[in-house]
């Protein structure tokens, strides 16, 4: 059996109404008169934010990742300078990582 709904005396919600003009809706929200919360939880895919590490806040703005307009034809003369200096360079070593921290 549901609780019973706290209000004023009989008697007063009549002179309540009259005075009013209608009938008054109490604002307190009882169990009964709320909706089922038997919904599934809602299947969100995970955004770029959803992971905790490296997660700083410069990052999650995604205005800072616009950046201005690229020019094709000068990034494809960058790009044959580019090869054509790693053909020259074919025989040197190739670059390694620094000294590894053993944080274990």
């Amino acid at each position: 059996m549901a609780a019973a709904r706290r209000d004023i005396a009989p008697f007063l919600q009549r002179v309540r109404a009259f005075l009013l003009g209608r009938e008054h809706t109490v604002a307190l929200r009882f169990e009964d008169g709320l909706a089922d919360r038997t919904q599934p939880p809602p299947e969100i895919p995970d955004g770029p934010s959803h992971v905790y590490s490296a997660n700083y806040y410069c990052s999650r703005d995604a205005r800072r990742g616009v950046n201005p307009p690229i020019d094709l034809v000068q990034q494809h003369k960058l790009l044959g300078a580019e090869s054509e200096a790693a053909a020259s360079k074919a025989g040197s070593k190739l670059p390694t990582p620094g000294k590894v921290y053993g944080w274990d």
